[in-house]
Protein backbone atom coordinates (compact mmCIF):
# COMPACT_ATOMS: atom_id res chain seq x y z
CA UNK A 1 0.00 0.00 0.00
CA UNK A 2 1.85 3.24 -1.02
CA UNK A 3 0.88 6.62 -0.39
CA UNK A 4 -0.45 7.52 -4.01
CA UNK A 5 -3.46 4.53 -3.54
CA UNK A 6 -5.03 7.45 -0.51
CA UNK A 7 -3.59 10.51 -1.94
CA UNK A 8 -4.23 11.98 -5.58
CA UNK A 9 -4.57 15.64 -6.29
CA UNK A 10 -3.99 17.80 -9.43
CA UNK A 11 -1.69 20.11 -10.18
CA UNK A 12 -1.54 22.98 -11.66
CA UNK A 13 1.11 23.34 -14.64
CA UNK A 14 4.02 25.17 -14.90
CA UNK A 15 5.91 25.09 -11.63
CA UNK A 16 4.06 22.10 -9.67
CA UNK A 17 2.79 24.72 -7.54
CA UNK A 18 -0.68 23.70 -6.43
CA UNK A 19 -2.95 26.73 -6.94
CA UNK A 20 -6.47 27.17 -5.24
CA UNK A 21 -9.22 26.44 -7.57
CA UNK A 22 -12.88 28.01 -7.22
CA UNK A 23 -16.48 28.30 -8.33
CA UNK A 24 -18.79 31.01 -8.89
CA UNK A 25 -22.10 29.95 -8.98
CA UNK A 26 -24.93 32.90 -10.34
CA UNK A 27 -27.80 31.35 -9.21
CA UNK A 28 -31.88 32.88 -8.99
CA UNK A 29 -31.72 33.67 -5.17
CA UNK A 30 -28.13 33.96 -4.42
CA UNK A 31 -24.56 34.73 -5.95
CA UNK A 32 -21.60 32.28 -4.07
CA UNK A 33 -17.96 32.30 -4.43
CA UNK A 34 -16.12 29.23 -3.05
CA UNK A 35 -12.29 28.68 -3.48
CA UNK A 36 -10.92 25.44 -2.76
CA UNK A 37 -7.71 24.63 -1.55
CA UNK A 38 -6.74 22.52 -4.86
CA UNK A 39 -8.37 20.41 -6.88
CA UNK A 40 -8.67 16.95 -5.79
CA UNK A 41 -10.91 14.00 -4.87
CA UNK A 42 -12.33 15.46 -1.84
CA UNK A 43 -11.88 19.38 -2.56
CA UNK A 44 -11.25 21.86 0.88
CA UNK A 45 -13.17 24.80 1.05
CA UNK A 46 -10.63 27.28 2.16
CA UNK A 47 -13.45 30.47 1.30
CA UNK A 48 -16.81 30.16 1.31
CA UNK A 49 -19.20 33.84 0.65
CA UNK A 50 -22.76 33.93 -0.74
CA UNK A 51 -24.89 37.28 -1.57
CA UNK A 52 -28.76 37.19 -1.34
CA UNK A 53 -29.19 39.23 -4.43
CA UNK A 54 -32.64 37.80 -6.03
CA UNK A 55 -31.72 37.50 -9.46
CA UNK A 56 -34.79 34.82 -9.59
CA UNK A 57 -37.42 36.90 -8.42
CA UNK A 58 -40.20 37.42 -10.70
CA UNK A 59 -38.27 36.50 -13.78
CA UNK A 60 -41.42 34.10 -14.67
CA UNK A 61 -44.30 37.02 -14.26
CA UNK A 62 -41.72 39.86 -15.61
CA UNK A 63 -39.71 37.62 -18.09
CA UNK A 64 -36.43 39.76 -16.92
CA UNK A 65 -34.04 39.97 -14.10
CA UNK A 66 -34.89 42.97 -12.39
CA UNK A 67 -32.54 45.87 -12.58
CA UNK A 68 -31.80 46.19 -8.69
CA UNK A 69 -31.17 42.70 -8.49
CA UNK A 70 -28.24 42.83 -11.67
CA UNK A 71 -26.73 45.77 -10.18
CA UNK A 72 -26.64 44.04 -7.18
CA UNK A 73 -24.77 40.46 -8.37
CA UNK A 74 -22.37 42.58 -10.45
CA UNK A 75 -20.99 44.79 -7.87
CA UNK A 76 -20.82 40.88 -5.63
CA UNK A 77 -19.13 39.80 -9.00
CA UNK A 78 -16.68 42.79 -9.15
CA UNK A 79 -15.81 41.67 -5.26
CA UNK A 80 -15.49 38.00 -6.03
CA UNK A 81 -12.96 38.29 -9.03
CA UNK A 82 -10.57 41.08 -6.79
CA UNK A 83 -10.82 38.17 -4.05
CA UNK A 84 -9.77 35.42 -6.21
CA UNK A 85 -6.79 37.38 -7.73
CA UNK A 86 -5.62 38.03 -4.28
CA UNK A 87 -6.16 34.59 -3.07
CA UNK A 88 -3.95 33.39 -6.34
CA UNK A 89 -6.87 31.51 -7.68
CA UNK A 90 -5.33 29.21 -10.98
CA UNK A 91 -8.81 28.67 -12.62
CA UNK A 92 -12.23 30.10 -12.13
CA UNK A 93 -15.07 28.44 -13.13
CA UNK A 94 -18.55 30.32 -13.30
CA UNK A 95 -21.51 28.76 -13.56
CA UNK A 96 -24.98 30.54 -14.38
CA UNK A 97 -28.93 28.93 -13.63
CA UNK A 98 -32.36 29.81 -14.21
CA UNK A 99 -32.65 32.88 -13.78
CA UNK A 100 -29.59 33.93 -16.38
CA UNK A 101 -31.51 31.20 -18.52
CA UNK A 102 -34.86 32.12 -18.59
CA UNK A 103 -34.57 36.13 -18.47
CA UNK A 104 -34.97 37.62 -22.25
CA UNK A 105 -32.16 40.35 -20.54
CA UNK A 106 -30.27 37.05 -19.69
CA UNK A 107 -27.77 37.40 -22.02
CA UNK A 108 -27.27 41.06 -21.65
CA UNK A 109 -26.44 40.33 -17.98
CA UNK A 110 -23.98 36.89 -18.68
CA UNK A 111 -22.08 39.21 -20.90
CA UNK A 112 -21.63 41.85 -18.30
CA UNK A 113 -20.77 38.64 -16.01
CA UNK A 114 -17.61 37.50 -18.24
CA UNK A 115 -16.60 41.00 -18.41
CA UNK A 116 -16.20 41.30 -14.70
CA UNK A 117 -15.09 37.57 -14.01
CA UNK A 118 -12.58 37.73 -16.97
CA UNK A 119 -13.68 34.25 -17.58
CA UNK A 120 -16.31 32.44 -19.60
CA UNK A 121 -19.23 31.74 -17.83
CA UNK A 122 -21.35 28.82 -18.50
CA UNK A 123 -25.03 29.19 -18.66
CA UNK A 124 -26.31 25.83 -17.24
CA UNK A 125 -29.48 24.09 -18.99
CA UNK A 126 -31.71 22.53 -16.95
CA UNK A 127 -30.75 19.31 -17.80
CA UNK A 128 -26.83 20.01 -17.33
CA UNK A 129 -27.44 21.77 -13.85
CA UNK A 130 -29.57 17.97 -13.06
CA UNK A 131 -26.52 16.19 -14.46
CA UNK A 132 -23.78 18.03 -12.29
CA UNK A 133 -26.12 17.78 -9.22
CA UNK A 134 -25.92 14.51 -9.67
CA UNK A 135 -21.75 14.19 -10.43
CA UNK A 136 -21.89 16.68 -6.77
CA UNK A 137 -23.66 13.67 -4.68
CA UNK A 138 -21.00 11.21 -6.88
CA UNK A 139 -18.00 12.65 -5.86
CA UNK A 140 -19.70 13.14 -2.17
CA UNK A 141 -21.19 9.81 -0.96
CA UNK A 142 -20.33 6.61 -0.81
CA UNK A 143 -22.39 3.83 -3.16
CA UNK A 144 -25.07 6.63 -3.73
CA UNK A 145 -28.35 4.86 -4.59
CA UNK A 146 -31.69 7.09 -5.39
CA UNK A 147 -32.89 10.48 -6.91
CA UNK A 148 -30.63 13.87 -6.71
CA UNK A 149 -33.21 16.39 -6.36
CA UNK A 150 -31.66 20.47 -6.41
CA UNK A 151 -33.21 23.24 -5.39
CA UNK A 152 -32.82 26.33 -6.31
CA UNK A 153 -34.26 29.70 -6.55
CA UNK A 154 -36.02 29.59 -10.09
CA UNK A 155 -35.97 25.66 -10.48
CA UNK A 156 -36.03 21.99 -9.18
CA UNK A 157 -33.83 19.57 -10.98
CA UNK A 158 -34.15 16.07 -10.98
CA UNK A 159 -32.03 12.88 -11.77
CA UNK A 160 -31.49 9.30 -10.81
CA UNK A 161 -28.39 8.08 -10.00
CA UNK A 162 -27.58 4.12 -9.08
CA UNK A 163 -23.55 3.48 -8.69
CA UNK A 164 -21.68 5.18 -11.38
CA UNK A 165 -24.59 5.44 -13.84
CA UNK A 166 -26.76 8.78 -13.80
CA UNK A 167 -29.56 9.18 -15.74
CA UNK A 168 -30.92 11.84 -18.00
CA UNK A 169 -32.10 14.86 -15.74
CA UNK A 170 -35.46 17.14 -16.20
CA UNK A 171 -36.02 20.60 -14.66
CA UNK A 172 -39.18 21.71 -13.58
CA UNK A 173 -40.50 25.69 -12.34
CA UNK A 174 -40.31 25.21 -8.79
CA UNK A 175 -38.05 27.12 -6.89
CA UNK A 176 -39.04 28.88 -4.19
CA UNK A 177 -38.98 32.46 -5.51
CA UNK A 178 -40.38 30.96 -9.14
CA UNK A 179 -43.39 29.20 -6.46
CA UNK A 180 -43.53 32.87 -5.13
CA UNK A 181 -44.33 34.78 -8.11
CA UNK A 182 -45.86 32.27 -10.28
CA UNK A 183 -48.50 31.79 -6.99
CA UNK A 184 -48.85 35.21 -6.04
CA UNK A 185 -47.80 34.35 -2.98
CA UNK A 186 -50.15 32.08 -2.00
CA UNK A 187 -49.27 28.85 -0.45
CA UNK A 188 -52.02 27.06 -1.72
CA UNK A 189 -51.69 28.11 -5.08
CA UNK A 190 -47.89 26.74 -4.87
CA UNK A 191 -49.37 23.99 -3.95
CA UNK A 192 -51.43 23.15 -6.61
CA UNK A 193 -48.91 24.18 -9.06
CA UNK A 194 -45.98 21.62 -7.24
CA UNK A 195 -48.68 18.76 -7.43
CA UNK A 196 -49.95 18.98 -10.98
CA UNK A 197 -45.78 18.79 -11.98
CA UNK A 198 -44.76 16.03 -9.95
CA UNK A 199 -47.53 13.72 -10.10
CA UNK A 200 -46.71 10.67 -12.08
CA UNK A 201 -42.86 12.24 -12.26
CA UNK A 202 -40.81 8.77 -13.98
CA UNK A 203 -38.16 9.91 -11.61
CA UNK A 204 -40.47 10.01 -8.69
CA UNK A 205 -42.34 6.40 -9.44
CA UNK A 206 -38.90 5.06 -8.77
CA UNK A 207 -38.28 6.43 -5.97
CA UNK A 208 -39.50 3.90 -3.68
CA UNK A 209 -37.28 2.31 -0.48
CA UNK A 210 -34.32 4.65 -2.16
CA UNK A 211 -32.73 7.65 -0.54
CA UNK A 212 -33.54 10.98 -1.87
CA UNK A 213 -30.56 13.27 -2.59
CA UNK A 214 -31.47 16.83 -1.25
CA UNK A 215 -29.29 19.61 -2.60
CA UNK A 216 -30.23 23.62 -2.17
CA UNK A 217 -29.87 25.72 0.23
CA UNK A 218 -33.54 26.34 1.30
CA UNK A 219 -33.70 22.52 1.83
CA UNK A 220 -30.38 22.41 3.98
CA UNK A 221 -31.85 25.37 5.94
CA UNK A 222 -35.24 23.27 5.97
CA UNK A 223 -32.98 20.18 7.82
CA UNK A 224 -31.13 22.57 9.78
CA UNK A 225 -34.85 23.32 11.58
CA UNK A 226 -34.68 20.08 11.87
CA UNK A 227 -31.75 19.48 13.22
CA UNK A 228 -32.07 21.90 15.96
CA UNK A 229 -35.66 20.98 16.73
CA UNK A 230 -34.35 17.52 18.02
CA UNK A 231 -31.09 18.41 19.79
CA UNK A 232 -29.27 16.52 17.05
CA UNK A 233 -25.73 16.52 18.84
CA UNK A 234 -23.57 16.35 15.39
CA UNK A 235 -23.97 20.26 13.37
CA UNK A 236 -22.77 19.14 10.01
CA UNK A 237 -25.15 19.02 7.62
CA UNK A 238 -23.91 16.91 4.85
CA UNK A 239 -25.02 13.48 5.44
CA UNK A 240 -28.03 14.18 7.84
CA UNK A 241 -30.54 11.46 7.20
CA UNK A 242 -34.13 12.33 7.83
CA UNK A 243 -36.11 8.67 7.24
CA UNK A 244 -39.12 9.60 4.87
CA UNK A 245 -42.23 9.42 7.16
CA UNK A 246 -40.58 12.02 9.84
CA UNK A 247 -39.25 14.33 6.74
CA UNK A 248 -43.31 14.16 5.44
CA UNK A 249 -44.57 14.88 8.72
CA UNK A 250 -41.82 18.08 9.24
CA UNK A 251 -42.92 19.59 5.64
CA UNK A 252 -46.33 19.36 6.94
CA UNK A 253 -45.48 21.04 9.96
CA UNK A 254 -43.35 23.57 8.42
CA UNK A 255 -46.00 24.86 5.45
CA UNK A 256 -49.27 24.83 7.99
CA UNK A 257 -48.00 27.00 10.81
CA UNK A 258 -46.55 30.70 10.46
CA UNK A 259 -42.82 30.22 10.10
CA UNK A 260 -41.79 32.38 13.06
CA UNK A 261 -43.44 30.48 15.39
CA UNK A 262 -41.72 27.31 14.47
CA UNK A 263 -39.28 26.15 17.37
CA UNK A 264 -35.17 27.47 16.84
CA UNK A 265 -36.50 29.27 13.83
CA UNK A 266 -33.46 31.74 14.52
CA UNK A 267 -31.23 29.09 13.30
CA UNK A 268 -32.10 29.89 9.74
CA UNK A 269 -31.21 33.32 8.22
CA UNK A 270 -34.05 36.26 7.89
CA UNK A 271 -33.80 35.88 3.87
CA UNK A 272 -34.04 32.49 4.00
CA UNK A 273 -37.21 32.34 6.14
CA UNK A 274 -39.72 33.30 3.73
CA UNK A 275 -39.06 30.48 1.19
CA UNK A 276 -39.04 27.53 4.04
CA UNK A 277 -42.98 26.64 3.31
CA UNK A 278 -42.28 26.48 -0.51
CA UNK A 279 -38.79 24.21 -0.35
CA UNK A 280 -41.35 22.26 2.53
CA UNK A 281 -44.35 21.86 -0.63
CA UNK A 282 -42.27 20.77 -2.94
CA UNK A 283 -40.25 18.45 -0.71
CA UNK A 284 -43.20 17.33 0.97
CA UNK A 285 -45.09 16.19 -2.56
CA UNK A 286 -41.95 14.26 -3.57
CA UNK A 287 -41.55 12.26 -0.82
CA UNK A 288 -45.24 11.62 -0.88
CA UNK A 289 -45.02 10.85 -4.30
CA UNK A 290 -42.09 8.64 -4.53
CA UNK A 291 -42.25 7.26 -1.01
CA UNK A 292 -38.20 7.36 -0.14
CA UNK A 293 -36.71 5.38 2.65
CA UNK A 294 -35.12 8.37 3.45
CA UNK A 295 -33.90 12.06 2.90
CA UNK A 296 -30.17 12.74 2.65
CA UNK A 297 -28.91 16.39 3.10
CA UNK A 298 -25.88 17.11 0.92
CA UNK A 299 -23.32 19.96 1.22
CA UNK A 300 -22.25 18.87 -2.77
CA UNK A 301 -23.79 20.09 -5.74
CA UNK A 302 -23.24 21.79 -8.68
CA UNK A 303 -20.08 23.37 -7.90
CA UNK A 304 -18.43 20.58 -7.10
CA UNK A 305 -19.67 18.29 -9.41
CA UNK A 306 -18.30 20.38 -11.89
CA UNK A 307 -14.59 20.08 -10.27
CA UNK A 308 -15.59 16.13 -10.38
CA UNK A 309 -15.98 16.54 -14.08
CA UNK A 310 -12.11 17.65 -14.20
CA UNK A 311 -10.77 14.48 -12.57
CA UNK A 312 -9.24 11.88 -14.33
CA UNK A 313 -11.33 8.45 -14.16
CA UNK A 314 -8.54 7.16 -12.35
CA UNK A 315 -9.09 10.02 -9.66
CA UNK A 316 -12.54 9.59 -9.69
CA UNK A 317 -12.53 5.96 -8.79
CA UNK A 318 -10.31 7.30 -5.54
CA UNK A 319 -11.85 6.97 -2.03
CA UNK A 320 -13.12 10.35 -1.00
CA UNK A 321 -12.96 9.38 2.12
CA UNK A 322 -9.43 7.91 2.27
CA UNK A 323 -8.18 10.79 0.21
CA UNK A 324 -9.30 13.65 2.58
CA UNK A 325 -7.48 11.14 5.64
CA UNK A 326 -4.31 11.06 3.17
CA UNK A 327 -4.27 14.84 2.96
CA UNK A 328 -4.63 15.56 6.47
CA UNK A 329 -2.21 12.48 7.53
CA UNK A 330 0.61 14.02 5.02
CA UNK A 331 0.20 17.64 6.48
CA UNK A 332 -0.43 17.20 10.25
CA UNK A 333 0.78 13.57 11.37
CA UNK A 334 4.79 13.13 12.77
CA UNK A 335 5.12 10.76 10.51
CA UNK A 336 2.85 9.71 7.31
CA UNK A 337 4.31 6.87 7.02
CA UNK A 338 3.35 5.36 10.10
CA UNK A 339 -0.12 5.76 9.22
CA UNK A 340 0.03 3.72 6.19
CA UNK A 341 2.20 0.88 8.20
CA UNK A 342 -0.72 1.51 10.84
CA UNK A 343 -3.56 0.40 8.52
CA UNK A 344 -1.45 -2.98 7.44
CA UNK A 345 -0.55 -3.87 11.21
CA UNK A 346 -4.49 -3.45 12.46
CA UNK A 347 -4.96 -5.76 9.21
CA UNK A 348 -3.01 -8.15 10.03
CA UNK A 349 -4.61 -7.92 13.45
CA UNK A 350 -7.62 -8.27 12.45
CA UNK A 351 -7.48 -10.61 10.21
CA UNK A 352 -6.36 -13.07 12.58
CA UNK A 353 -8.93 -12.38 15.70
CA UNK A 354 -11.73 -13.77 14.05
CA UNK A 355 -13.59 -10.60 14.46
CA UNK A 356 -16.25 -9.75 11.55
CA UNK A 357 -15.64 -6.98 9.87
CA UNK A 358 -17.76 -5.70 6.95
CA UNK A 359 -16.21 -3.81 3.61
CA UNK A 360 -17.08 0.31 5.42
CA UNK A 361 -16.09 -0.97 9.00
CA UNK A 362 -12.74 -2.05 7.23
CA UNK A 363 -13.05 1.40 4.75
CA UNK A 364 -13.56 3.19 8.19
CA UNK A 365 -10.40 1.92 10.03
CA UNK A 366 -8.32 2.85 7.18
CA UNK A 367 -9.55 6.32 7.39
CA UNK A 368 -9.10 6.14 11.11
CA UNK A 369 -5.65 4.70 11.03
CA UNK A 370 -4.48 7.53 8.85
CA UNK A 371 -6.19 10.66 11.03
CA UNK A 372 -4.80 8.80 14.45
CA UNK A 373 -2.01 11.67 14.63
CA UNK A 374 -3.34 14.58 13.72
CA UNK A 375 -4.01 16.25 16.93
CA UNK A 376 -0.44 15.72 18.24
CA UNK A 377 1.02 18.47 18.82
CA UNK A 378 -1.87 19.63 21.05
CA UNK A 379 -0.95 19.20 24.70
CA UNK A 380 -1.40 15.94 25.82
CA UNK A 381 -4.38 16.48 28.23
CA UNK A 382 -6.32 17.67 25.15
CA UNK A 383 -5.48 15.35 22.12
CA UNK A 384 -8.53 13.07 22.64
CA UNK A 385 -10.90 16.27 22.96
CA UNK A 386 -9.37 18.24 20.55
CA UNK A 387 -9.38 14.84 17.94
CA UNK A 388 -13.10 14.08 18.53
CA UNK A 389 -14.12 17.63 17.41
CA UNK A 390 -11.54 18.20 14.57
CA UNK A 391 -12.80 14.87 13.00
CA UNK A 392 -16.29 14.74 13.70
CA UNK A 393 -17.02 18.39 11.96
CA UNK A 394 -14.14 18.00 9.47
CA UNK A 395 -15.22 18.96 5.87
CA UNK A 396 -15.18 14.79 5.15
CA UNK A 397 -17.42 13.77 2.42
CA UNK A 398 -18.17 10.26 1.69
CA UNK A 399 -19.41 9.41 5.24
CA UNK A 400 -22.45 9.30 6.75
CA UNK A 401 -22.77 10.73 10.62
CA UNK A 402 -22.11 7.41 12.07
CA UNK A 403 -19.23 6.77 10.41
CA UNK A 404 -18.31 10.59 11.83
CA UNK A 405 -18.23 9.30 15.34
CA UNK A 406 -17.05 5.85 14.57
CA UNK A 407 -13.79 8.29 13.46
CA UNK A 408 -13.89 10.24 16.24
CA UNK A 409 -14.43 7.99 19.19
CA UNK A 410 -11.87 5.54 17.69
CA UNK A 411 -9.00 8.41 17.90
CA UNK A 412 -10.42 9.64 21.13
CA UNK A 413 -9.97 6.28 22.61
CA UNK A 414 -6.70 6.09 21.15
CA UNK A 415 -5.61 9.11 22.84
CA UNK A 416 -7.36 8.97 26.89
CA UNK A 417 -7.86 5.24 26.84
CA UNK A 418 -11.11 3.30 27.41
CA UNK A 419 -12.18 6.25 29.89
CA UNK A 420 -16.00 7.51 28.60
CA UNK A 421 -16.14 10.24 31.80
CA UNK A 422 -15.33 13.01 29.76
CA UNK A 423 -17.63 11.89 26.72
CA UNK A 424 -20.96 13.24 26.08
CA UNK A 425 -23.12 10.91 25.31
CA UNK A 426 -25.34 12.00 22.52
CA UNK A 427 -21.36 11.55 20.09
CA UNK A 428 -21.93 7.83 21.37
CA UNK A 429 -26.05 8.00 20.70
CA UNK A 430 -24.46 8.38 16.74
CA UNK A 431 -23.05 5.06 16.48
CA UNK A 432 -24.87 1.40 16.84
CA UNK A 433 -23.71 -0.89 19.69
CA UNK A 434 -21.48 -3.03 16.90
CA UNK A 435 -19.63 0.33 15.83
CA UNK A 436 -18.79 1.30 19.78
CA UNK A 437 -17.26 -1.75 20.19
CA UNK A 438 -15.27 -1.47 16.72
CA UNK A 439 -13.98 1.92 17.95
CA UNK A 440 -12.67 0.98 21.03
CA UNK A 441 -10.91 -2.19 20.32
CA UNK A 442 -9.55 0.05 17.26
CA UNK A 443 -8.59 2.70 20.00
CA UNK A 444 -6.93 0.04 22.17
CA UNK A 445 -5.18 -1.47 19.56
CA UNK A 446 -3.43 2.05 18.23
CA UNK A 447 -2.40 2.64 22.12
CA UNK A 448 -0.62 -0.92 21.77
CA UNK A 449 1.04 1.00 18.50
CA UNK A 450 1.72 4.04 18.94
CA UNK A 451 3.91 2.78 22.70
CA UNK A 452 5.36 0.58 20.70
CA UNK A 453 6.53 2.86 17.76
CA UNK A 454 6.68 5.98 19.09
CA UNK A 455 4.98 7.23 16.25
CA UNK A 456 7.64 6.19 13.92
CA UNK A 457 8.18 4.24 11.13
CA UNK A 458 9.77 1.12 10.59
CA UNK A 459 8.62 -0.45 13.71
CA UNK A 460 5.09 -2.22 13.44
CA UNK A 461 6.15 -3.87 10.50
CA UNK A 462 8.42 -5.95 12.70
CA UNK A 463 6.46 -6.22 15.99
CA UNK A 464 3.21 -7.94 14.42
CA UNK A 465 0.30 -8.31 16.80
CA UNK A 466 -1.99 -11.18 16.32
CA UNK A 467 -4.23 -13.88 17.59
CA UNK A 468 -2.18 -17.15 17.69
CA UNK A 469 -3.55 -20.30 19.24
CA UNK A 470 -6.68 -18.22 21.19
CA UNK A 471 -4.06 -15.93 22.57
CA UNK A 472 -3.43 -12.29 21.72
CA UNK A 473 0.40 -12.41 20.28
CA UNK A 474 2.78 -9.52 20.49
CA UNK A 475 6.28 -10.23 18.90
CA UNK A 476 9.41 -8.03 20.24
CA UNK A 477 12.27 -9.92 18.52
CA UNK A 478 15.96 -9.60 18.46
CA UNK A 479 17.21 -6.21 19.37
CA UNK A 480 13.10 -4.99 19.67
CA UNK A 481 12.51 -7.34 22.67
CA UNK A 482 13.39 -4.45 25.20
CA UNK A 483 10.43 -2.60 23.80
CA UNK A 484 8.38 -4.88 25.81
CA UNK A 485 7.93 -2.40 29.12
CA UNK A 486 5.64 -2.31 31.49
CA UNK A 487 3.31 -0.19 29.96
CA UNK A 488 3.19 -2.11 26.70
CA UNK A 489 2.15 -5.34 28.38
CA UNK A 490 -1.01 -3.23 30.33
CA UNK A 491 -2.19 -1.82 26.81
CA UNK A 492 -1.66 -5.16 25.42
CA UNK A 493 -4.07 -6.31 28.53
CA UNK A 494 -6.42 -4.11 27.74
CA UNK A 495 -7.20 -4.82 24.13
CA UNK A 496 -6.66 -8.61 24.83
CA UNK A 497 -9.56 -8.23 27.46
CA UNK A 498 -11.88 -6.04 25.05
CA UNK A 499 -11.84 -9.35 22.31
CA UNK A 500 -11.54 -12.07 25.13
CA UNK A 501 -8.04 -13.40 24.72
CA UNK A 502 -5.28 -14.02 27.67
CA UNK A 503 -2.03 -11.53 26.32
CA UNK A 504 1.10 -13.00 25.21
CA UNK A 505 4.63 -11.34 24.68
CA UNK A 506 6.80 -13.16 22.30
CA UNK A 507 10.25 -12.48 22.63
CA UNK A 508 13.98 -13.55 21.61
CA UNK A 509 17.17 -12.38 22.25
Amino acid sequence: MTTDAFHSTSREAGHGLVAPIAVIDIGSNSVRLVVYEQLSRSPTPIFNEKASCGLGREVLTTGKLNPDAVAKALLTLRRFRVLCDRMGVGRLYVLATAAARDASNGPEFVAACTEICRTEVEVLSGKREAQLSALGILSGVHHANGVVGDLGGGSLELADLHGQRIGSGVTFPLGGLALQDTSGRSLKKADKIAKDLLTKEPHLEHLKGRTFYAVGGTWRALARLHMFQRGYPLHVMHGYVIPGREALEFCRLVRRVPVDTLSRIDTVSDVRRPLLAYGALVLEHIIRIGKPASVFLSAQGVREGRLYELLSDEERRADPLISAAAELNEVRSRSPEHGLELIAWTDRFMASSGIDESAEEKRLRHAACLLSDISWRAHPDYRGEQSLNLIAHAAFIGVDHPGRAFLALAIYYRHVGLIDEDLSPRIRELVSARLLDRARILGAAMRVGYILSAAMPGTLPLTPLTVERGKLALMLMGELAPLGGERVVNRLRTLARLIGREPMVVTSA
